[in-house]
């Protein structure tokens, strides 16, 4: 299966339907912040949290944890659709993370990782050696409303990927 990607077929309305049921089935804490995914790709993700009294802090920016939620989301739900595209199953976790803040986000934030490319070889050499994958991801995380694309942080993720074919 090396190098063989299906091509995934997004559908945002789709996406965000997934990514809400996941979110109150398996994390009722990502659902809590109400996450939407503002754009996928082969490529790459970017999703958003708003600015909310769910999601706030005492200072009126966007919380550490929800940075941290929208993040996780940003490299987690492009695993989970290119292993859903490619018809294999992707168990996958984080094992650490690094932050970088740089400006304090005070309206709706968006967390975009490019990371698609890295994904599909992560996945590609665990299923080919059998063994659990981990490289690091980025996230960028912007508040579009306020600062264009400046950048509010930065976050690196280990990602932690181990593949398997689907049983038939």
């Amino acid at each position: 299966m090396s190098g063989e990607h299906s091509v995934m077929t997004i559908n945002l309305k789709q996406a965000n339907r997934e990514l809400w049921w996941f979110g109150w089935r398996y994390i009722p804490l990502i659902g809590f912040c109400a996450p939407k995914i503002r754009q996928i790709s082969e490529q790459s993700l970017t999703v958003s949290i708003p600015h909310g009294w769910r999601t706030k802090n005492h200072l009126g920016s966007i919380y550490f944890g929800a940075l941290a939620i929208g993040a996780d989301l940003a490299g987690a739900f492009l695993v989970f659709s290119k292993a859903k595209a490619r018809g294999v199953n992707a168990n996958f976790a984080f094992k650490d993370v690094q932050g970088e803040f740089l400006k304090r986000p005070e309206a709706e934030v968006w967390f975009t990782s490019e990371d698609g490319a890295l994904i599909d070889a992560m996945i590609d050499e665990s299923l080919q050696s059998g063994q659990r994958i981990n490289k690091t991801v980025s996230v960028n995380i912007t508040c579009p409303s306020l600062h264009g694309d400046e950048p509010m942080a930065r976050f690196k993720l280990t990602l932690s990927i181990k593949a398997t074919p689907k049983k038939r």
